[in-house]
C-alpha cells in the first residue's frame, strides 16, 4: 500500500460466522496516508492490526448492525481504552442510528451506561451522508436490508470504490455505483429463497448490479455457505462480462 492509490485490503469476507482463515466482513481502505476500517466483523481486528493499529486509524465506517459486520467493535473498545493503544482523541465512527446505545448495551455491566464515546466519536449515517476523511471522500446511501443499512462510495485520487454492504438489489445502490472503478458486492447465495423477503444480493444479482451500474470491475464478497467462491464468480459472470474476482481474505486490490 504505497503512494496515493485507492487500495482495498480484505480483512475477511465470511458470513454468517468466521471460517478457518477467513474472518467475517471487514476491509481496510487506504488512500495516501488515510486509513479507514470498513465493517468490523468477527475476527477482523486481528487482521487489521497486520496493517494499522487502532490509534493510526482515521475512521471506522459500519454498514449495518448485524454481528458479522460489527462484533469486533466490542473488542476494539477494550483495545482502545484498556490496552497499549494511546488515543489522542476518540476514533471517528460512522454508523447507523442508535449504534452508540447498541454498543453500550453489550458493554455495560453496571447501572451506568458504558462510555462508548471515550473510544469512538460517533456520527450517525443518513441517506446521502458525506464525509471527508483525510484523502478520502465517503458517501453513504440507505439500502434495502430489512433494517437500517448503508452502502458506501469511497473516492480518492480520481478513483472510486463502491461497497454494497448487505442489501437486496435496489436503485440506491445502482445509482451510487454508477461508473465506479470497483464494485465490492455481496454474493450471499446462488438463488433467492422463495417466499422470503429479499434482503441480500445473490451472486447473479451482483452481476446484474455491476452491469446496470456500468462498474469497471466486480469483486464478490460475503459468499454464503451454500456456494463456493468459484461458483459465486461463475454465477456473477452470467450477468456481467467485465473483470470479476473474489474478495479472498488478505488479498489487496488497487483501484
Amino acid at each position: 500500500m504505497t503512494g496515493d492509490a485507492l487500495t482495498l485490503t480484505v480483512l475477511g469476507s465470511a458470513t454468517p460466522y468466521p471460517a478457518p482463515g477467513n474472518p467475517c466482513s471487514g476491509y481496510l481502505l487506504s488512500a495516501g496516508a488515510t486509513r479507514v476500517w470498513v465493517d468490523a466483523g468477527t475476527g477482523t481486528l486481528a487482521e487489521l492490526r497486520r496493517h494499522v493499529q487502532l490509534d493510526e486509524l482515521d475512521a471506522i465506517w459500519i454498514s449495518h448492525m448485524h454481528a458479522d459486520h460489527t462484533a469486533d467493535l466490542l473488542t476494539a473498545y477494550y483495545g482502545a481504552l484498556h490496552a497499549d493503544v494511546r488515543l489522542d482523541a476518540p476514533i471517528p465512527l460512522y454508523g447507523p442510528s442508535g449504534i452508540a446505545d447498541r454498543l453500550a448495551g453489550f458493554l455495560t455491566n453496571s447501572s451506568r451506561r458504558s462510555p462508548i464515546e471515550s473510544a469512538f466519536a460517533v456520527e450517525e449515517l443518513h441517506d446521502g451522508h458525506q464525509a471527508r476523511v483525510g484523502d478520502l471522500v465517503l458517501t453513504s446511501r440507505a439500502v434495502s436490508h430489512g433494517l437500517p443499512a448503508f452502502a458506501l462510495r469511497a473516492e480518492a485520487a480520481g478513483r472510486t470504490l463502491v461497497y454494497s454492504g448487505d442489501c437486496a438489489p435496489c436503485p440506491a445502490l445502482t445509482d451510487l455505483a454508477k461508473g465506479c472503478d470497483l464494485l465490492l458486492c455481496e454474493a450471499d447465495s446462488a438463488d433467492p429463497v422463495d417466499g422470503d423477503e429479499r434482503v441480500h444480493h445473490t451472486a447473479g444479482d451482483a452481476g446484474d448490479t455491476a452491469r446496470v451500474a456500468g462498474a469497471r470491475r466486480l469483486l464478490v464478497t460475503h459468499v454464503g455457505p451454500s456456494l463456493t467462491s468459484a461458483e459465486a464468480v461463475a454465477h456473477a459472470a452470467t450477468r456481467y462480462d467485465g473483470p470479476i474476482d473474489y474478495a479472498a481474505p488478505r488479498s489487496v486490490h488497487t483501484v
